[in-house]
């Protein structure tokens, strides 16, 4: 297997708001236990409507990211309408599974907002497995000290502000506990005005 790839150790969450989607991640790549980048930007707009977030091999996510901003132009093309958050998840899905048979693992949370559906979430794994999200997700090696924060204060129909609160108290946490997480967070939203970046910081990554 190839070693020039770079690895996000990565954490990264997605949260279902009542009028919107948040999604945040750490911004450190590494190698093995070598830190390797410090300003990785792990959520990426791939159309005025959808964003994903990265964990796994950041020049496999590349060219993916690149594939799918293309052929969601030309579908968008030939059909003459905006394509949903579900049938690009289900376009990366064939992408990504077959990156696994030629080394390359890569994991998707992918999410957007539609006009008929509102905010959508999905999970879109190494293996080709696309599975909706109606509350919060993370990946990552960071992503069970996200979940704990999650799991314990996520609550339905959260304002906005409310989820960007709590994507950053999840993304500060794994911090603290992983050491492949870290540097700092970028966060964004994804509602009906589109994708917006909403904050980016530095992070202390010391226990306290």
């Amino acid at each position: 297997m190839e070693h020039d790839t770079l690895k996000t150790g990565t954490t990264t969450v997605g949260i279902v708001c009542k009028d919107a989607i948040v999604l945040a991640a750490d911004m450190r790549a590494t190698v093995g236990h070598m830190i390797m980048d410090t300003d990785v930007y792990k959520v990426q707009p791939v159309s005025s409507h959808i964003a994903l977030t990265i964990s796994g091999g950041v020049s496999a996510a590349q060219l993916i990211i690149k594939h799918i901003k293309s052929q969601i132009k030309l579908h968008e093309l030939r059909v003459q309408r905006t394509l949903s958050v579900k049938e690009v998840a289900n376009m990366t899905s064939g992408w990504l599974y077959g990156l696994v048979r030629s080394g390359g693992i890569v994991h998707f949370l992918m999410a957007g907002y539609d006009k008929k559906s509102g905010p959508q979430l999905f999970d879109v794994f190494p293996d080709g497995s696309v599975i909706k999200k109606n509350d919060y997700f993370s990946s990552g090696s960071g992503s069970i000290f996200a979940l704990g924060v999650l799991d314990s204060q996520y609550e339905k129909d959260l304002s906005t502000e409310e989820g960007v609160a709590l994507a950053e108290k999840a993304i500060q946490t794994a911090i603290k506990r992983d050491s492949a997480s870290g540097n700092g967070l970028n966060i964004f939203v994804i509602d009906s005005e589109g994708v917006r970046k909403v904050a980016s910081k530095v992070v202390d990554s010391t226990f306290q």
